[in-house]
């Protein structure tokens, strides 16, 4: 993935370069984040706990990043002399990661589901839940790659794409609340309700990484 490239003053300032090294470790944690979502569609949908069982550990990795990110962008706004626009970016990638980093917790939340669902048959509803997780993998993947090209148009396209995903959400979800006589435990259904939100919450996220890039470039909240 291409660097962000950034319109500065070309004299190779101090804060020049802790700006590009912020665009490179947001990017870095962009990567870790559609690593654990792959990782989790693999644990739920393959039944791989061994994939399940990578997503703690990435997760802390993650979340080293978003706190390191965090504390580099307020000890640049505070002890440097960012100009307005350095601000706005400093400022996008700081509620970027934020959203960076609860997919990533949504991601370990779908490992633990999967590891409780494991003792039950995959239900019918499974092959369309596994295409709502495609989808927000590539939305995510999408906002990431509009991140790294600084692309506006690309970035805000990703709000129509989930749609998709909420028809998704509501097609599974009131297909779960309306079965009757449910056979067994009701625990796996419960399980379902609780993964399906966390990929429409996921796929929230990344739109909102497609906003924030808009907003880099333009200066305009949508």
């Amino acid at each position: 993935m291409k660097t962000i490239l950034y319109n500065h003053n070309p004299e190779q300032s101090q804060l020049i370069r802790d700006i590009r090294r912020l665009e490179r470790d947001v990017l870095r944690m962009g990567a870790l984040v559609e690593k654990s979502f792959r990782l989790s569609h693999q644990a739920l949908f393959a039944r791989d706990l061994t994939a399940s069982k990578e997503l703690p550990l990435l997760d802390k990795k993650i979340d080293r990043f978003y706190k390191q990110i965090e504390l580099d962008c307020t000890l640049i706004m505070t002890h440097q002399s960012p100009t307005d626009r350095d601000l706005r970016c400093l400022s996008a990638f700081m509620q970027l990661v934020r959203d960076l980093e609860r997919i990533g917790d949504y991601a370990e939340d779908l490992g633990n589901i999967s590891v409780k669902l494991f003792s039950y048959p995959p239900h019918p509803l499974m092959p369309e839940i596994a295409m709502m997780s495609h989808h927000a993998q590539a939305m995510l993947a999408t906002s990431l790659v509009a991140l790294g090209d600084l692309d506006e148009a690309n970035g805000r396209n990703i709000k129509h794409l989930d749609d998709a995903v909420d028809n998704a959400y509501e097609r599974v979800y009131n297909a779960l609340a309306q079965q009757r006589d449910v056979p067994g435990l009701l625990e796996p259904f419960l399980l379902l309700g609780l993964a399906i939100r966390c990929l429409e919450r996921m796929a929230d996220h990344a739109t909102n990484i497609g906003q924030r890039v808009a907003y880099i470039v333009t200066g305009q909240r949508s």
